[in-house]
């Protein structure tokens, strides 16, 4: 364990020590936030929201590149390490190479889609030209990466069952890879929508993912457990400039994948149900943003004023910092009931 944790170390030390260029790198360039009317998945303003964010204008955005790139160097640096001590990689799974292509394909893959996305919102729309994706084509990359990945993990890594602990073990067969697309997509997503308070996200995350880390080690999963130590040592430093007032934000590039990648490591974990309570305020928020879409669609009404969660807190009239601090805890809560049933029998 001691070596996992220099490990965690030295990613967050890297990256403390690069993130602050970066930001200075993105003022240059202009990558930063800009001051434009939103609109929800039906066209429509989003005069709420604006009016709660507006003063994040002019905020760099692309701290999710600098994490894809850091941990996916570190994670190589560490499995090298791993080499040259010649430490056996240990993994529940036939295939070392497997299970990391799986972790790596998602995490890139859906940073990549994240940074196309970040790129159209910055440098094309404030310019009224159409370089992006709509939301549909967006949802439908997604949903076939997502296919992708979940054919892999049925085939290549033959998971096919869940276990719900205290109930049983359910061997899902084929289905198994629609099950984990809907899984990879709604967290991919839910990630995305909670990014929308300074720390919220990468805070909620770090908890989570420390939770899988001990799942992980536990197990002796080494090329997750030496991915996700590589992974919080750069969301840690990311946070530090990440909370009120952020000096920099995710983006989609980052939200998009880490909330993909965060789902596959549950997957390949086994800890479906576990994936759904430690994660649990990322599924209360992309579940009030859904209840408010369909209400918009079928009922013709808002269920909540407003949507998703923490802008209905906003709303409510508790100030940012309060709502992100709390949220914490309760995040905590959950990661500490989520490993309580992971253990279970």
């Amino acid at each position: 364990m001691s070596l996992y944790l220099f490990i965690l170390f030295i990613s967050s030390l890297i990256n403390f020590l690069i993130i602050v260029p970066f930001i200075n790198f993105l003022y240059k360039k202009k990558f930063q936030r800009i001051e434009q009317k939103t609109k929800d998945a039906f066209n429509k303003p989003t005069p709420i929201f604006d009016k709660f964010h507006q003063h994040k204008k002019g905020t760099p955005v692309g701290g999710g590149i600098l994490l894809l790139l850091s941990t996916v160097f570190m994670f190589f640096l560490s499995l090298l390490l791993f080499f040259l001590l010649n430490k056996k990689i240990i993994t529940s799974y036939p295939s070392i190479i497997t299970e990391i292509k799986i972790i790596l394909f998602t995490f890139l893959s859906f940073g990549l889609l994240g940074v196309y996305d970040d790129l159209n919102k910055i440098f094309f729309l404030q310019k009224g030209e159409f370089f992006g994706l709509r939301l549909r084509h967006k949802f439908i990359i997604e949903v076939i990466l997502a296919l992708i990945i979940s054919y892999w993990l049925f085939t290549e890594l033959k998971i096919e069952i869940i276990h719900i602990p205290f109930i049983g073990v359910f061997d899902l067969s084929w289905f198994y890879i629609l099950f984990a697309t809907f899984v990879i997509v709604a967290f991919a997503n839910a990630v995305n929508i909670t990014d929308g308070l300074d720390g919220l996200a990468s805070g909620i995350l770090l908890f989570a993912l420390t939770s899988f880390w001990a799942i992980a080690s536990s197990i002796l999963d080494v090329p997750t457990t030496l991915f996700i130590a590589t992974w919080l040592g750069g969301l840690i430093a990311f946070l530090y400039f990440n909370i009120y007032p952020a000096r920099i934000f995710l983006g989609d590039s980052g939200a998009l994948s880490f909330g993909a990648t965060f789902a596959v490591i549950g997957l390949i974990l086994g800890k479906v149900f576990a994936l759904i309570i430690i994660g649990g305020v990322f599924v209360i928020e992309i579940l009030s943003s859904l209840i408010q879409l369909l209400g918009k669609k079928f009922l013709a009404k808002k269920i909540f004023p407003v949507a998703p969660f923490h802008l209905w807190l906003q709303y409510k009239g508790w100030e940012e910092p309060k709502i992100v601090m709390r949220l914490w805890i309760i995040t905590i809560l959950f990661a500490v009931l989520g490993l309580m049933v992971s253990f279970g029998k």
